[in-house]
């Protein structure tokens, strides 16, 4: 692969296009929980899944880092943040003070377009299987794109985008934990149907229960979630560990 040039300004641009590239793809797999079973994401690792050089790599760690998706030590490189049922419980209480007023202001403020978007985003997410065809107990990375573009049309309209960019980052520590939450089996959840009453509720205008929906939504998978710690649940990396000192 070749990484630049002979011209200074094109081999820099050349880099920091690399860096964006293994960011985008690195944090797509942290959310898609597919490096679950590595503990620590050591700069060489990430250069031979990614096939970028290694500055480039560092640039996309920190960034990742930085943005609370990974965690740092100086000196002994990056790992995963661990998963626990009181940051759980910290997390949802967090996203649900910022999004009940996100939601609130954007329907105050709503528009036709708002409107529009909301509607759209719920039709795509109801015609997207939540599953792998071919494979049921994995999830279905469209889905997960539309899932996440429905929250986000829920709090458009708020008119803040420092509040929009908050509630990202929370979405983003919380889809771990969801899908946790999403391996219990027969939980009978009625996913479509909770975001159908969401964007409903709100296109009525009717702040309050739209709240309500919205709030009740994120402590069902919170809870869903504490549960399968109760029941003994461990990171793949944490179990492969455990079983390798057997």
């Amino acid at each position: 692969m070749t990484y630049g040039t002979g011209d200074p300004g094109e081999g820099k641009g050349a880099k920091s296009t690399l860096a964006s590239s293994v960011y985008h793809q690195l944090r797509e797999d942290l959310l898609r929980g597919a490096l679950e079973s590595e503990s620590k994401l050591r700069v060489e690792w990430v250069v031979a899944r990614y096939g970028a050089g290694a500055s480039p790599v560092r640039e996309a760690l920190n960034r990742l880092a930085a943005e609370g998706l990974l965690g740092r030590h100086d000196q002994r490189g990056f790992f995963l943040m661990p998963v626990s049922a009181a940051e759980l419980e910290e997390l949802t209480r967090t996203r649900c003070w910022l999004e009940e007023r996100a939601l609130r202001e954007s329907i105050a403020h709503r528009t036709a377009e708002w409107e529009e978007q909301l509607v759209l985003a719920l039709h795509r997410l109801a015609r997207t299987e939540r599953r792998m065809p071919d494979d049921p107990t994995t999830n279905n990375p469209e889905w997960e794109k539309l899932h996440r573009a429905f929250h986000r049309a829920l709090i458009a309209a708020c008119r803040s985008h420092w509040m929009i960019g908050f509630c990202d980052q929370l979405s983003d520590q919380a889809s771990r934990y969801r899908l946790i939450s999403q391996r219990a089996p027969g939980s009978g959840r009625d996913e479509i149907g909770e975001h159908r009453t969401i964007a409903e509720r709100a296109l009525d205008g009717d702040a309050d229960g739209a709240v309500e929906a919205l709030l009740a939504h994120y402590r069902l998978t919170a809870a869903m979630c504490i549960e399968r710690f109760n029941q003994g649940y461990e990171p793949p990396a944490a179990a492969g560990k455990r079983r390798g000192r057997k």
